[in-house]
């Protein structure tokens, strides 16, 4: 047990918290409630009585017992009426909220599940193409009996699947071959033999900032410490765009990842050229073929994520970043392009690093899903197929999602993606993760800026997929429309928190 709580200590953390328009003990759960995500109210500590919070608040009892219910629903307070309510994180050692053990969670809050009805803008993930994938599954069990004599243990993966996609990136401008491929289940699991392999336990990993937050999660969890290399700022509305050597409105800055490059020398470089995430950027020829160099010159392995390539929503063209470089290593998947349910992923490098990759594999697992990777050949063979009709969905997503942040939100300022799957939005005020905890209250749940990047940066942003159909953007956006006014009716609520607890963002 931690201890407890005494009502002038909590009465000192509240600070003036029934100042907005909503009812005082909503008022009192939402600030309590950001006081434990915030870690100013430590986990498993005891919460002042109903009855003596009230009578130092100056409020009601009533209002204290329904503030403690809510928090207790929402999975922040453990115990029950009468008895000393322990903080928690939703999913910490209890039930889920509502009960609901098969649910999605919600608010970044590990556990908490996600009820019917709400909309998700946390994950930037599309639905399957359902036929395609059927068809695929198909056809891989009638391949699957001339496999059955095998052990099917194979660390490389299926010799169909590997060809395919070595095939794929030699038609892209890069020769390869399938002994310079590993199979893996997803791009995550790729990520973390390449940082196994190739950083060890205490090792420098530039990233973009910000970045894909379950990369994040991967280099924090190897051990590895992360070098940050900021990226421009997108031009603020009425502004001229800054040039960074052909890189779109805003690019990459290349000058600062050199010298971070030099200065550091980190083991590996992670980033993600091809309609970044999250903010959907493009990187130019002439930027890819000068990072190359400055890697290799500083020794560092250049790790490229490939995941949205195919997302290219504009026809922009670029050339894939190994074709600058043998000694490049990219990561694919087809979570993006077809579906993340089909979990397979892969490696292409020089084929000694391949080897090195999978003898490192084998510490996390023996082979891959023989079917699924069947399956994910005639995907890959055939990925021309569910694209164009994917790709005109989501610009229509994308241009809608824009309009209607523009509309509904004047004060944000939405930053227009080459591709890939969601918008990047400056915020007002730095209260993105305020919005992501108050963000289930009105039905949808959302990412929060600090999530993509380390130190509890980007509170002056949030994320928003265009992945789910207009009519629900258009929800989606009226909802985080409602909850800016709650923010903007309770001062107290607006303060610049560190990130959410980690949870799996798409």
């Amino acid at each position: 047990m931690s201890g407890s709580l005494n009502p002038s200590s909590l009465a000192r953390l509240l600070g003036r918290w029934n100042v907005g328009a909503a009812p005082a003990y909503r008022e009192l759960a939402d600030v309590v409630r950001l006081l434990v995500l915030d870690g100013r109210v430590a986990l498993d500590v005891a919460l002042p009585s109903e009855r003596s919070l009230a009578v130092t608040l100056g409020t009601s009892r009533t209002t204290v017992t329904a503030a403690y219910a809510l928090l207790r629903e929402q999975g922040f307070l453990s115990g029950g009426q009468g008895s000393r309510s322990r903080s928690r994180i939703p999913g910490h050692g209890a039930a889920t909220a509502g009960g609901n053990d098969d649910g999605r969670r919600l608010s970044g809050a590990p556990g908490l599940a996600v009820p019917d009805g709400i909309l998700d803008l946390a994950y930037a993930s599309l639905p399957a193409s359902g036929e395609v994938v059927h068809r695929a599954f198909a056809a891989a069990l009638t391949e699957l009996p001339a496999l059955l004599p095998g052990f099917g243990y194979d660390a490389l993966g299926v010799g169909p699947l590997r060809a395919a996609i070595a095939a794929r990136y030699t038609a892209a401008g890069v020769p390869t071959t399938a002994g310079q491929i590993l199979v893996t289940s997803g791009a995550q699991h790729a990520l973390n033999i390449v940082l196994r392999t190739l950083a060890g336990r205490s090792g420098k990993v530039l990233v973009e900032h910000p970045s894909y937050p379950n990369a994040l999660d991967a280099i924090r969890a190897a051990g590895c410490r992360t070098v940050t290399v900021a990226m421009p700022a997108a031009p603020r509305a009425g502004t001229a765009a800054p040039v960074h050597d052909g890189g779109g409105a805003a690019g990459w800055d290349l000058e600062a990842m050199e010298s971070a490059l030099v200065q550091q020398r980190p083991a590996m470089a992670y980033v993600v050229p091809d309609f970044h995430n999250p903010t959907g950027r493009l990187m130019p020829d002439s930027q890819r073929r000068r990072l190359v160099a400055s890697a290799a010159a500083a020794g560092t392995v250049l790790v490229v994520d490939e995941t949205l390539r195919e997302l290219n929503l504009d026809g922009a063209q670029s050339t894939p970043m190994a074709a600058f470089s043998p000694a490049v290593v990219s990561i694919g998947s087809l979570s993006k392009s077809h579906w993340a349910g089909l979990r397979t992923g892969w490696i292409r490098a020089s084929e000694p690093l391949i080897q090195r990759f999978a003898a490192a594999r084998t510490t996390f697992d023996l082979g891959g899903p023989v079917v699924e990777q069947l399956a994910a050949a005639h995907l890959v063979n055939d990925l021309a197929e569910p694209l164009p009709a994917r790709l005109a969905a989501l610009r229509e997503n994308r241009d809608t999602l824009l309009k209607l942040v523009r509309g509904h939100l004047p004060g944000w300022e939405p930053e227009r993606p080459d591709g890939g799957l969601s918008v990047w939005c400056r915020l007002p005020d730095p209260v993105s993760t305020a919005l992501a905890v108050l963000a289930p209250d009105f039905g949808i749940r959302l990412a929060a800026g600090p999530r993509f990047g380390v130190g509890g940066a980007f509170e002056h942003y949030l994320r928003l997929p265009f992945t789910l159909p207009p009519e629900q953007l258009e929800t989606a956006v009226v909802a985080l429309r409602a909850a800016q006014a709650r923010l903007d009716g309770a001062p107290q609520l607006r303060r610049s928190l560190p990130a959410q607890p980690a949870a799996a963002i798409a």
